[in-house]
């Protein structure tokens, strides 16, 4: 285009005005919402007054006020402790069984008052939603079967839930002493399969391991001594020689 000279650009490259050119005004931009008014025009409105946070519109459409409250807004109620105190234990039994003296606990740990703890837990007791004997009982069978515990360490497990004594002795005296002594041994037959070492180092372990679940002295050495015997000939003529009555004393004198 003849006589013209080409602009790069309207923005930081454009070429600058040729003296004479007549001097462009600016371009208005438009302002937030849509307005293209001039801001210095005294005809515009100022709609600055009118955009205060106090009178802007909430999350859903909510007005709210100075002070930061909705005029929906409705303060909630107090609720009830002995609701609240429901509402805990249905929890806490919904992961597992439990005893009176956990969910009390519980209770107590949360701010209940121990006169609301007792009327609900007197009433749970009524209704049988917390039995202490049943959950003793299916304690033992459960931890004696998957775990191998003996009386002396499902009786610790109980006392440390809770469970008193009287309720305690009734749920172990179903587990007899012939059963202790058949899940010791089985105990034993499993652990050996993959035990290595010396006879006497083995024979070592194993009871520590019957042991640390309960198991008394002499049970224990029973229980080793006739696994190992069952083995070899070899582990037969080590297990020959080991004095099961001997060794039991001397370890009940150690534990008293």
């Amino acid at each position: 285009m003849a006589g013209r000279r080409a602009r790069s650009g309207r923005g930081w490259d454009a070429s600058p005005p040729r003296a004479g050119d007549a001097t462009p005004r600016p371009r208005r931009g438009r302002r937030a919402g849509g307005d293209s008014s001039d801001p210095g025009d005294p005809s515009t409105p100022d709609v600055s007054a009118s955009s205060s946070p106090a009178s802007a519109p909430g999350r859903f459409g909510s007005t709210r006020r100075a002070g930061g409250s909705a005029p929906g807004d409705v303060a909630s109620a107090p609720r009830d402790e002995a609701e609240v105190a429901r509402e805990i234990c249905l929890r806490q039994l919904a992961v597992r069984p439990r005893t009176r003296a956990e969910l009390a606990t519980a209770l107590a740990r949360r701010g209940i008052s121990e006169e609301t703890a007792n009327q609900v837990l007197d009433r749970y007791d009524e209704v049988g939603i917390i039995d202490d004997a049943a959950f003793a009982r299916a304690w033992v069978n459960s931890r004696h079967a998957g775990r191998g515990l003996a009386r002396r360490a499902l009786a610790n497990e109980l006392r440390q839930r809770g469970v008193d004594g009287d309720t305690a002795s009734e749920a172990l005296d179903e587990l007899d002493e012939t059963t202790e002594a058949e899940t010791a041994r089985a105990l034993v037959e499993r652990k050996l399969r993959t035990a290595r070492g010396e006879p006497d180092a083995v024979f070592r372990r194993l009871v520590g391991m019957l042991a640390r679940k309960g198991y008394p002295a002499g049970v224990a050495i029973r229980a080793v001594k006739d696994a190992i015997a069952a083995q070899s000939a070899e582990a037969a003529e080590f297990a020959e020689q080991i004095d099961a009555d001997a060794l039991a004393d001397a370890e009940g004198e150690i534990d008293r």
